[in-house]
C-alpha cells in the first residue's frame, strides 16, 4: 500500500520560521542583558543572558532536527526520518540543563563573594525582556501546538525560562535595592531560584521527547479513535489489535480488523483498502496504515 503524500510541509515551514525569528530574538536580548548585568553589576542579568545564549544553541538543534525530519523516506529510512523531530528535543532539554547548572555554580560563588548592589536602570532592561520573552513563548507554543511538533514546543518553553528567569531576577534587584546594604546578594539568589525552575522545565521537554523516541503509545483517546473510525467501516466485524505510533509530524497505524472467515481474498483486500482509506481522510496526519486481515468465524 502506498504511503499518504506528506501533509505536513507546511507545518515544518512554520515551525522552521517561527524557530529562526526565536534565535534572532535571543541573540539581541543576551547581548542586552549580559552587556547590561556588567554594566549594572547583576549577576542575575548576566546569568539571564547566558540563559539566552544556550537559547540560541538549543533552537539551532531544533532547526537541524526540522530539517532532518522534513526530509522524505529512502531506502535506508522506509519511515521516513521523523525521529530526528523528538531527538532534537531531548538534546534542547539537556542544553537547558547544562545551562541551569552554570547558573547554579556562579550563583553560590557570587553569593559568597561581597559585591556591590545591582543598578536601578536594570530593572528597565527586565521588564523588556520579560515581554518580549513570554510574547515569544505565546507565539511559538501556539505554532507548536498547532502543528504537533514537540521541538517546537520545547523551543517554546525555553522562551519561558527565559521569561522565567528574567522575573526571578527582576524580583531580587528590587530586594537588593529596596533592602539596601546586606541585601547585595539577593538577585544571586533569584538567579538560584531560576535555575531551578529552568531545571524543571528541561525535564517537562525531556519526557514526552524521550518517550516518543522510544515509541511510546500516544494519548489512549487517539487510539480509541481510530478504532472507532475502522470499526464504522462496511463489512468490519470487529477490531482486534491497534497499535499507533508517532514519528516526527505523522502517525503510522497498525491494525488488525476482523471480517467474515468466509469471504474471498480480494473481498478482504477491498476491506483493508477501505480501512486504511477511511483512516487516512478521518486524519491528515496519518502517514501509513498497514491493515492486518484477521478471519471471524460465524456462528450458525
Amino acid at each position: 500500500m502506498k504511503t499518504n503524500p506528506r501533509k505536513d510541509n507546511i507545518s515544518i515551514n512554520r515551525g522552521l520560521k517561527t524557530t529562526l525569528v526565536g534565535i534572532i530574538a535571543s541573540a539581541l536580548l543576551a547581548a542586552i542583558k549580559i552587556f547590561t548585568g556588567i554594566v549594572g553589576n547583576s549577576y542575575a542579568l548576566i546569568a539571564d543572558g547566558i540563559e539566552s545564549l544556550t537559547d540560541i544553541f538549543t533552537s539551532s538543534i531544533v532547526l537541524t532536527g526540522l530539517y532532518f525530519a522534513s526530509k522524505p523516506a529512502d531506502e535506508n529510512h522506509p519511515y521516513g526520518h521523523g525521529k530526528a523531530e523528538p531527538f532534537a528535543g531531548v538534546a534542547v532539554s539537556l542544553g537547558i540543563f547544562v545551562a541551569a547548572i552554570i547558573i547554579i555554580v556562579q550563583s553560590l560563588y557570587e553569593i559568597i563573594t561581597p559585591h556591590h548592589a545591582p543598578a536601578s536602570f536594570t530593572l528597565i532592561v527586565l521588564v523588556l525582556v520579560i515581554v518580549i520573552k513570554e510574547s515569544l513563548f505565546r507565539f511559538v507554543i501556539k505554532v507548536g501546538t498547532s502543528v504537533n511538533s514537540i521541538a517546537v514546543k520545547s523551543d517554546a518553553w525555553h522562551h519561558r525560562s527565559d521569561a522565567i528567569t528574567s522575573a526571578a531576577a527582576f524580583i531580587g534587584i528590587s530586594i537588593a535595592l529596596i533592602g539596601g546594604e546586606g541585601y547585595e546578594s539577593a538577585d544571586d539568589f533569584a538567579a538560584l531560584f531560576a535555575s531551578v525552575i529552568i531545571i524543571i522545565n528541561a525535564y517537562r521537554i525531556f519526557k514526552p521527547a524521550l518517550f516518543e523516541l522510544l515509541d511510546t503509545a500516544p494519548p489512549t483517546q487517539v487510539v480509541q479513535k481510530v478504532r472507532g473510525v475502522a470499526g464504522k467501516v462496511e463489512n468490519v466485524m470487529g477490531i482486534d489489535k491497534c497499535f499507533v505510533r508517532k514519528m516526527g509530524f505523522d502517525y503510522f497505524v497498525d491494525i488488525h480488523v476482523l471480517v467474515d472467515a468466509n469471504l474471498p481474498v480480494f473481498k478482504g483486500h477491498e476491506i483493508a483498502h477501505k480501512v486504511k482509506d477511511e483512516l487516512m481522510k478521518e486524519y491528515s496526519n496519518i502517514s501509513d496504515v498497514l491493515v492486518h486481515i484477521e478471519p471471524f468465524f460465524i456462528r450458525t
